[in-house]
C-alpha cells in the first residue's frame, strides 16, 4: 500500500523529485571527489614555493565545495516543497473523501480513528517523503560511488567492504523486522487514546455529574499505558540500532587502519590512499546509516499508508448516479416513500419494514413512536445519509437515487436531534443555511425561531462567537438556532428530527406558530416524542419496531390506534402527576 501511495500521489511533482534527485547526484559526485584529491595532494607532494599550484587546488576544492553546499541546499528545498505538498494534497483528498461518506461508513470507521488517519498518519507518510527527498536518491549514489572509489584506491582492502556492507544490511534489517509489528499495534493504541479522551472531554459534564473522574482517569490510564507499552517495545528496538550501527562501523574503521597501515608499512599503498580509502568507507558506511533513519520510518509508514489507503479505497453505500437528473420545480415540496425497508448489513431484522408516507407543500407529517422505532432512520433516509435496502424515496417526483445530491440537498431543511453549531459567529452558523442570507433573513428567521430575544440580547448581537458545537449556549439555544439555520434556507421539505425537545411548552406552541406561515409552500416532517408537538399535523404515522401500525389526524389515532393511545395516557398521566 505504501508503494502504491507514493506512486500514484507523487507524479503530480515529478519535476521536483527529478530537481531533488540531480542536485543530491551533484552533491555526492563532489563530496566523492574530494579524498581522492586530498589522497593525490598527500601522495604526490607539492613542491615548496609552488604558489600557483595551491591557488589551483585551493580553487578546485573551494569550487567542489561550493557545488556541495549549493546541491545539498537545493536538494533540501525542493524535498521540503515535494513532502508538504503531498502531505497537503493527502489531507485534502481524505477529508473530501470522507465528505462523501454515508452515516454507515462514518460508523464503521468511527471519529476518532479518521482524525487520527487524516493528522497523525499523514503525517508520518509525510516524514517519510521528506527523507526519502533527503536521503533515498543521495544513500545509493554515495554508497555505490563509495565503493568504486574506494576500490579504485587500493583494491586489496576490497574484502573489508564485502564483509562490512552486508553485515550492515543484515544488522539493520533484523531490527526493522521486529520493529514492524510494534508500529502496525501503535496506531491500533493511538486511536483508542483519541477515543477515549474524545469521549471525555465531550462528556466532561455527565462525568462530573455522576462522580466519575476516577474511574474516566483509570480508564484513560489503562489506554494510556496500552499505548506505552506498545512505544516502549518500539523504542528498545530502536535503540539498539544506532549501537549496532556504530559498532560495525568502528570495527571496520580499526580493521581498515590495521590491515591498511601494514600495507603502507609494505609500501603496497600511500598514506594518502589509506586515507582517501578510510573517507570513503566512512561514507559508505555513513549512507547505510543515512538510510537506516528512513527504514525506521519506513514500517510506521507502511501501517499507516494502509490505514489511509483503506479510508481512500471505501467507496460510499450511496452511490451518485451516473446521470443524475434535477427534479421537477413543478412539483418542488412533494415527498413520497414507498413500501421502504431499511436493515444494517448483518442485522437480523430491518430498522424500519414497508414503510410508506406522501407529504405534500402545506401539509405537515408527524412521527411518533418509542425509543429504537426508526424515526429517525425514517428521516436520514430522505436527504440520502442512508439508502433504503428496498422500496423508494421520491423528492419532487424523482428517486433520491437519480437525483444530483446537490440539487437533492437544496429541496431539504434538515434540523437533526443535536442541533450541532460550528465555531465562529451566529451570523456564521445560519447561513450554512444559505450563504448569501442577508442579515434581514437571519433576524426573520431568528424570529420565527424563537431567537432573536436571546441574540438581540448579546453584546456582539449576530457576530456574537459560537464555540465549537455551540457549548456556549443552552440545548433550548442551540435547538432555537439550527431551527433558524433551516429556516434561512427556505427549501421545499422541512425535517425536524425531535428537534422541539428541548424546548419548554410555551416556546414549543409559539414557535410552531411562527412556523405556520413561512412553511406554507413547503413540506413539513416531524419527529416528536410529545404529542402535544404534533396533534395539529395533518398525518400522524405511529411507529413500533420499525412497522407503521397506526396513521391519521391525532382524532383518528385516538380512536383506533391502542399504541397512540398508550402513548398519550402516558404523557397525560405525567402531566396530571405534575399539576397535583
Amino acid at each position: 500500500m505504501l508503494i502504491r501511495l507514493l506512486r500514484e500521489r507523487l507524479g503530480a511533482y515529478r519535476g521536483w523529485v527529478a530537481a531533488v534527485v540531480v542536485l543530491q547526484l551533484l552533491s555526492v559526485l563532489a563530496m566523492l571527489y574530494l579524498p581522492s584529491l586530498n589522497a593525490r595532494i598527500i601522495d604526490e607532494g607539492i613542491a615548496v614555493g609552488d604558489t600557483g599550484t595551491i591557488l589551483r587546488l585551493g580553487a578546485t576544492m573551494l569550487a567542489v565545495s561550493l557545488v556541495q553546499i549549493v546541491g545539498s541546499v537545493g536538494a533540501a528545498w525542493y524535498g521540503a516543497r515535494t513532502a508538504m505538498a503531498f502531505g497537503r494534497d493527502l489531507r485534502a483528498d481524505l477529508f473530501a473523501r470522507v465528505g462523501t461518506f454515508s452515516t454507515r461508513e462514518l460508523q464503521h470507521f468511527g471519529a476518532p480513528s479518521l482524525i487520527t488517519r487524516g493528522t497523525n498518519d499523514v503525517t508520518q507518510v509525510q516524514m517519510l517523503v521528506l527523507m526519502a527527498c533527503l536521503i533515498a536518491a543521495s544513500s545509493p549514489i554515495m554508497m555505490v560511488g563509495g565503493v568504486v572509489m574506494a576500490l579504485r584506491e587500493d583494491a586489496g582492502l576490497g574484502w573489508i567492504l564485502a564483509v562490512v556492507v552486508p553485515a550492515l544490511f543484515v544488522a539493520v534489517g533484523f531490527v526493522i523486522s521486529r520493529m514492524v509489528p510494534s508500529f502496525r499495534l501503535m496506531q491500533g493504541r493511538i486511536d483508542e487514546v483519541n477515543r477515549v479522551l474524545r469521549e471525555q472531554i465531550t462528556g466532561i459534564r455527565v462525568v462530573r455529574a455522576f462522580v466519575r473522574e476516577p474511574y474516566e482517569a483509570e480508564r484513560f490510564g489503562r489506554a494510556n499505558d496500552d499505548l506505552t507499552e506498545v512505544a516502549v517495545r518500539a523504542g528498545r528496538w530502536l535503540a539498539t540500532m544506532f549501537p549496532l550501527v556504530m559498532l560495525i562501523v568502528n570495527v571496520a574503521s580499526v580493521a581498515v587502519i590495521w590491515f591498511g597501515g601494514h600495507r603502507v608499512d609494505d609500501g603496497q599503498m600511500g598514506v594518502g590512499a589509506l586515507t582517501a580509502f578510510l573517507s570513503y568507507l566512512m561514507q559508505i558506511l555513513m549512507s547505510i546509516m543515512m538510510a537506516t533513519f528512513m527504514l525506521m520510518q519506513v514500517p510506521r509508514s507502511a501501517v499507516c499508508a494502509d490505514r489511509i489507503v483503506e479510508v481512500l479505497d471505501t467507496d460510499t453505500s450511496v452511490v451518485v448516479a451516473t446521470e443524475p437528473v434535477a427534479p421537477d420545480p413543478a412539483r418542488r415540496g412533494e415527498l413520497d416513500l414507498d413500501a421502504v425497508t431499511f436493515a444494517y448489513p448483518g442485522a437480523d431484522e430491518p430498522v424500519l419494514a414497508e414503510v410508506s408516507l406522501r407529504a405534500r407543500p402545506g401539509q405537515t407529517v408527524a412521527v411518533i413512536g418509542s425509543t429504537g422505532a426508526g424515526k429517525t432512520t425514517l428521516v436520514n433516509l430522505v436527504p440520502r445519509l442512508f439508502d433504503a435496502t428496498s422500496g423508494t424515496v421520491r423528492v419532487a417526483g424523482v428517486d433520491v437515487r437519480d437525483l444530483d445530491p446537490a440539487l437533492l440537498w437544496e429541496q431539504i431543511g434538515l434540523v437533526p436531534q443535536r442541533g450541532y453549531l460550528f465555531s465562529g459567529t451566529v451570523r456564521s452558523n445560519l447561513r450554512h443555511g444559505r450563504a448569501d442570507a442577508t442579515d434581514e433573513e437571519i433576524w426573520t428567521a431568528l424570529d420565527v425561531a424563537q431567537a432573536r430575544d436571546f441574540v438581540a440580547a448579546l453584546p456582539e448581537g449576530l457576530d456574537a462567537p459560537v464555540a465549537q458545537g455551540g457549548t456556549n449556549f443552552s440545548g433550548g439555544q442551540r435547538q432555537r438556532l439550527a431551527i433558524a439555520r433551516a429556516v434561512v434556507r427556505r427549501p421545499g421539505i422541512y425535517l425536524f428530527d425531535d428537534s422541539f425537545s428541548a424546548l419548554d411548552l410555551a416556546t414549543d406552541a409559539r414557535l410552531r406558530a411562527a412556523l405556520a406561515p413561512v412553511t406554507t409552500e413547503a413540506t413539513v416532517v416531524v419527529v416528536a416524542q410529545r404529542v402535544s408537538t404534533i396533534r395539529d399535523a395533518d398525518e400522524i404515522l405511529v411507529l413500533e419496531d420499525g412497522r407503521v401500525v397506526g396513521r391519521g389526524t391525532h382524532d383518528d389515532l385516538l380512536a383506533g390506534c391502542g399504541t397512540y393511545q398508550e402513548i398519550v395516557a402516558s404523557q397525560l398521566s405525567a402531566e396530571e402527576v405534575g399539576a397535583r
